[in-house]
């Protein structure tokens, strides 16, 4: 092992350590699976719960404004602290969720999708393909104002408008003592989450659902029913019906019928508390919370990762007390490595790279070094015969990823020992595990 290097690292991404059992594993992955083999640069904020009180939550505004200049993160998960948590930790304040602060200020879509693997079979027998959950991670209940009302008070919703006249609504005399909350959400916000959604729709070629509750949220959940329409009309109606696929909006209570019936294989696009709760029981279907993962895109290209549960304080309380436990971190480590994928993907595609393409097939190889495609292209994606070349859009994606860089690609007889093309091999028998 002395001549071993380890796996460079140029541009740092952005850390954020948690609290309780998942801090733990945290440290152990870093440990033992990352730290010896791969030169790791992060930009490190400690967002488990005492710093947070230490910094009045500042450094989760810090990591998420970081989270921005670097493009990427990787989240531990942490605390929403509640009453009991408020006395727990002695905190001068229930703070926040995390979460909910780092997402607004990005204003990106949370894709939480479960982990297949054989040998954990869904509690829906017909689930045989991953549903993912597309999240709008913006506003709702995450970034609610709320109070305690005293009886025979009158609470209204007032809107004062920017040449000072005012709109006012009733919500309720309340006649004994009460609570009320107020939620909002931005057009901006709920336009980029729409696009968001049918952009990863397109990528992964899967039809798209969106549901809410108009029927009774007349106003507020029909705004977001009509700006996805508005722009699914205008902007991808066409591109969805030319891969094949589609989107439709239902009312929240259809939709979780038809997911009970269905086989998977589909986006789900919720509001923001929806998506919290959905996922969830979408990862418990599956098989368990600690088997899906979560990534949030913002419109900007930011990502961030972080596993879909929480800091699982049961298994904590055992490990202080020295008792054994069994965690899953196969969340967490999708986490790690879902984050170190996409900085090297990004930092590959932000500068031009001579490229090496080996494949056993020599079709592929063919069409660009006896420039075959350049042919196809002339006649309008035609082949020599005259027959419409199959799989164009998998052609033009490869020569838009092409484009920049200096790409060699290169022959290799299959099943021959090749050790890439063997590795090529296994990843692609375990995805295909995914849709049998």
């Amino acid at each position: 092992m002395s001549d071993f290097t380890k796996i460079p690292m140029k541009t740092p991404l952005v850390e954020m350590d948690g609290d309780e059992m998942t801090r733990i594993i945290w440290k152990m992955i870093k440990d033992i699976l990352l730290t010896p083999y791969v030169d790791l640069k992060t930009e490190y904020y400690d967002l488990g719960l005492e710093h947070r009180e230490a910094t009045k939550d500042q450094v989760t505004i810090d990591s998420a404004e970081a989270t921005k200049k670097y493009g990427v993160a990787v989240k531990c998960a942490t605390i929403t602290p509640n009453a009991a948590r408020v006395k727990e930790y002695n905190l001068t304040e229930m703070w926040k969720s995390p979460n909910g602060t780092i997402r607004a200020i990005l204003d990106g879509t949370v894709f939480r999708t479960p982990i297949l693997l054989k040998g954990i079979t869904p509690y829906i027998p017909t689930w045989t393909k991953p549903i993912t959950i597309a999240r709008h991670a913006y506003g709702d209940l995450y970034k609610n104002v709320e109070m305690r009302v005293p009886e025979n008070a009158k609470a209204e919703l007032v809107v004062t408008k920017a040449d000072g006249t005012e709109e006012r609504v009733t919500i309720h005399e309340f006649k004994t003592p009460g609570v009320i909350q107020g939620l909002h959400n931005i057009d901006k916000s709920i336009e980029s989450f729409a696009r968001s959604c049918f952009n990863y729709a397109l990528s992964m070629k899967q039809d798209l659902w969106f549901a809410a509750k108009d029927t009774i949220s007349k106003t507020y959940d029909h705004r977001f029913k009509d700006i996805f329409q508005e722009i699914y009309d205008a902007e991808y109606k066409e591109k969805f019906e030319k891969v094949g696929i589609e989107y439709f909006y239902t009312l929240i209570d259809d939709a979780i019928a038809r997911v009970i019936r269905s086989e998977g294989g589909y986006i789900w696009a919720c509001k923001n508390y929806d998506g919290d709760v959905m996922s969830d029981m979408i990862a418990t279907a599956y098989g368990s919370l600690a088997m899906m993962t979560s990534v949030l895109v913002s419109p900007d290209g930011v990502y961030e990762y972080e596993a879909a549960h929480g800091t699982v304080q049961r298994h904590y309380y055992k490990y202080l007390k020295g008792e054994t436990t069994s965690t899953n971190s196969v969340a967490t480590l999708f986490a790690w490595t879902g984050a170190l994928r996409k900085r090297g993907a990004l930092e590959a595609l932000n500068r031009p790279c001579e490229v090496e393409v080996h494949s056993d097939s020599q079709y592929v190889v063919n069409a660009f070094n006896k420039h075959w495609i350049d042919g196809w292209k002339k006649r309008g994606w035609k082949t020599a015969n005259k027959q419409p070349v199959k799989n164009r859009d998998l052609w033009e994606r490869l020569l838009t990823a092409k484009s920049k860089h200096k790409v060699e690609f290169i022959w290799v007889k299959g099943h021959a020992g090749h050790e890439l093309n063997e590795r090529c091999d296994r990843l692609a028998k375990r995805e295909a595990m995914h849709y049998r």
